[in-house]
């Protein structure tokens, strides 16, 4: 398996820009930086529209400036998104002009360019802009978990504003979506750390990320890191070159489980944090179950969905019933219609299966493909207990599988044009068939 993320290989594939136009080289580069800075905005999300939302316009102005291909393998992701906006367009007709609603719309409409964006940026495999993205990612992760230390612990003046109900919220509007958001660069440090071992910087990050998506207290938050990081390991673990190599992710596998215990073990010596531990902990909590509940607005929410085949448009669920229902894929359906919710559900099911397909493939890049699919497994999973749709990360998710997916597949293709060439210098009857 490469060691997708090692300097060294972003430093090789920098090197082989060199042979580019010099101002085809300078448009690449400040791609990459409008990239990183994006990426480090992302964090702020405590208002609206923020940084990273205005920074998205300069990115996609940039991907334009650099030139950056379309690849026609991504049709059907622009296809499946484009009946998803349909589904919404159409749901409006029935409100009228409400100017909250269209807003909803336009955010899906936005974000759903953001994630055609990311693909065609890493349809290429380009390992030092993924490494950018790596970089600014995690850094934007610790900015944001530094915040929510010092709501937690009452280090700042106004340290409320990092909080919610006493559960870390950091630099997000919502526990909710803070602690998901950690989710990715912690397994781009997991899997780095078990394709290329341990080092200091990588083991404190770690341990600092999990702190912060500890305090999140977000029962979804840790099911998500919990199966991600499952299904993330044995990813890694059916794709390894040698029983060596899995020997040793095993051990260190087992060394992380063991230092993530241990940390929790730590926090929970806090009184305050381990009273909202005890509390957050219990698989029931009181607005899950009974009328106004989770689970009962869920049994609302399918009798919706089958009187309502154009949707019910953004927030009229919650208006009618006072609250919403608590699952992306009902959502679909209730705010987008039958064929927005279609579109969605069917935009999960291709990605997962397509990109699973991919992650198995050996390429430069496998390791970050790996990191984002695991990822998008877990969000997918806790979209049953809550509204993803407008998640930021979600859809750079989603991206990075479509993009990482198709530069695997147009990298299998050349390896056996190589090889076909290879074979016909060999035997020229074949010639004629390279």
């Amino acid at each position: 398996m490469s060691a997708a993320g090692d300097p060294a290989a972003a430093a090789a594939a920098a090197a082989a820009g060199e042979d580019q136009p010099r101002a085809g080289v300078l448009a690449q580069q400040l791609l990459n930086i409008v990239l990183f800075v994006t990426i480090l905005t992302s964090a702020i999300a405590f208002i609206e529209p923020s940084p990273h939302d205005l920074l998205m316009f300069a990115l996609f102005a940039m991907c334009v400036g650099a030139r950056v291909p379309f690849d026609r393998k991504l049709v059907p992701l622009v296809v499946l998104l484009t009946l998803w906006l349909l589904g919404a367009c159409l749901s409006l007709i029935q409100l009228g002009d409400q100017a909250k609603a269209i807003q909803y719309v336009g955010t899906s409409i936005y974000l759903a360019l953001a994630s055609v964006t990311f693909a065609c940026m890493f349809s290429d495999g380009d390992l030092v802009r993924l490494l950018v993205l790596r970089r600014a990612y995690i850094l934007a992760a610790l900015i944001a978990t530094a915040a929510g230390y010092a709501g937690f612990f009452h280090l700042v003046p106004g340290y409320q504003v990092f909080l919610d109900n006493d559960r870390v919220s950091a630099t997000f509007k919502d526990p909710n979506v803070y602690g998901p958001f950690l989710i990715l660069p912690l397994l781009l440090l997991l899997v780095g750390t078990l394709t290329r071992g341990i080092r200091l910087f990588g083991m404190l990050a770690t341990l600092v990320l999990l702190g912060g998506l500890f305090l999140s207290f977000s029962r979804g938050a840790w099911l998500h890191f919990g199966l991600s990081a499952a299904v993330a390991i044995a990813l890694l673990l059916a794709t390894a070159s040698d029983p060596r190599t899995r020997s040793r992710m095993v051990v260190l596998g087992l060394l992380a489980v063991v230092a993530t215990a241990l940390l929790v073990i730590a926090m929970m010596s806090i009184d305050s944090v381990h009273d909202m531990f005890v509390e957050r902990a219990k698989a029931i909590q009181p607005y899950d179950v009974g009328p106004g509940g989770r689970f009962w607005e869920q049994r609302l929410a399918l009798g919706e969905i089958l009187d309502h085949p154009n949707g019910m448009g953004p927030f009229e669920f919650g208006r009618v019933f006072g609250t919403q229902q608590h699952d992306v894929y009902m959502q679909g359906f209730l705010v987008y219609g039958w064929l927005g919710g279609a579109a969605y559900l069917t935009i999960v099911l291709v990605t997962l299966a397509t990109g699973l397909r991919a992650a198995l493939v050996p390429a430069p890049w496998q390791t970050y493909l790996i990191a984002a699919y695991a990822g998008l497994v877990g969000e997918a999973v806790e979209g049953f207990i809550v509204d993803t749709d407008h998640w930021r990360h979600f859809f750079l998710l989603l991206g990075m599988v479509w993009g990482l997916t198709v530069a695997t597949i147009n990298d299998r293709r050349l390896a056996w044009r190589l090889d076909a060439g290879r074979d016909a210098r060999r035997d020229p009857a074949l010639a004629s068939a390279v």
